[in-house]
């Protein structure tokens, strides 16, 4: 039987990267399992930080180091460096189906999935608008508001609003104050892994994280804050998607920010979560749906607010290319609802053979 090559795409142009780097070493020993490894063979491409694509041996040596390249490591000369950035290795062409496994901006915010659609080849995970929505948590709030799903209430913002006129900017905050109250979370609309993000509780502390957030992308939002459990729901599928067993993040900061994401024993993650069979239910529903409002493919984690004192679920966002490692949510809540990792990693592979066929179009 010919295996079908599978183009592993990692690394990429974010903050992100070596996230990136942990989730393809998980997914490539998955696809090397016994019960794979007579269906797939591993085309491994690594995009190094200055945005060049490497196949071959440098690929194979970060997933075998775990290590991202030293541009220096890796880089043609000065004059030929700028073509050579956008030229992709003659391997692009051997690729029967892309698993793109690049996190944060230019990797699952629609951009890198443009690039594989216009290819014709097919690729793991959703298209351009559901990775678009799925990135912009302004937009994705406005799609998860008109299909009628409950969240925190929440102020768009631009960088224009936040720096061209100072005049404004205190208007501004008393307008947060007034209708968002503290603490209340500022964020950048387009950062994964909760980047840039402030929790803060006073107005000096708002002026600063605004200011911040502004710095990192030009679309700002800010949340009110609500006491809640945190609680996650993992998404499998095309258009007849399942969704997974609740998982429950608990952790010692003050918030969910990078660092405690990250950080080896600051967080735990409670598989299943301990909730009434009505609540889990819901979240599940409530996940589908969002899996759907923003027209989400073959995986989704999608993140809730569980109250627990009035039984309200406020859903928080979707994520569509989430962290992939064997430690990762995602993953292990389909462990837990009985798809091991290989064939978790099989059955995405398929979906996108699914979701690119003829009949899925007609």
């Amino acid at each position: 039987m010919t295996k079908l090559k599978v183009g592993l795409l990692f690394g990429g142009r974010s903050g992100e990267h070596e996230v990136s780097i942990s989730s393809a070493r998980a997914i490539a020993k998955a696809l090397n399992a016994e019960q794979n490894a007579n269906k797939y063979e591993i085309l491994p491409f690594y995009i190094q930080k200055d945005g060049r694509w490497l196949a071959g041996d440098a690929p194979q040596q970060v997933l075998g180091s775990g290590k991202a390249l030293l541009e220096s490591e890796n880089s043609p000369n000065s004059q030929t460096q700028t073509l050579e950035r956008w030229q992709f290795p003659s391997q692009v062409a051997e690729v029967d189906v892309w698993f793109p496994i690049l996190h944060g901006p230019n990797g699952e915010d629609g951009t890198i999935q443009g690039l594989l659609t216009l290819m014709q080849v097919p690729f793991v995970g959703s298209g351009v608008l559901g990775s678009a929505l799925g990135m912009d948590k302004i937009a994705m709030k406005m799609a998860f508001e008109q299909a009628g799903l409950p969240q925190v209430k929440y102020k768009a913002l631009t960088r224009a609003q936040i720096w061209s006129n100072p005049c404004v900017f205190p208007k501004l905050c008393d307008e947060i104050e007034a209708t968002l109250g503290y603490p209340c979370f500022v964020k950048p609309a387009n950062l994964g892994s909760s980047v840039g993000i402030a929790k803060v509780r006073s107005r000096s502390e708002l002026e600063t994280a605004l200011d911040q957030a502004a710095s990192y992308d030009r679309r700002i939002i800010v949340e009110a804050g609500v006491v809640a459990r945190e609680v996650e729901c993992a998404v499998l599928g095309n258009d007849q998607p399942q969704a997974s067993v609740i998982g429950e993040i608990t952790f010692d900061s003050d918030f969910y920010d990078y660092e405690t994401k990250y950080t080896e024993g600051r967080a735990d993650l409670v598989i299943p979560a301990s909730l009434p069979d009505d609540i889990s239910r819901k979240i599940q529903d409530m996940a589908l749906q969002a899996f759907a409002a923003v027209d989400a493919a073959g995986l989704s984690r999608v993140d809730f607010f569980y109250v627990e004192a009035t039984g309200e679920i406020l859903i928080n966002e979707i994520n569509t290319l989430p962290g992939f490692t064997a430690t990762s949510m995602y993953p292990q809540l389909w462990s837990h609802s009985g798809v091991a990792f290989p064939e978790l990693v099989d059955r995405l592979v398929q979906l996108a053979l699914e979701r690119h066929s003829p009949a899925s179009a007609e």
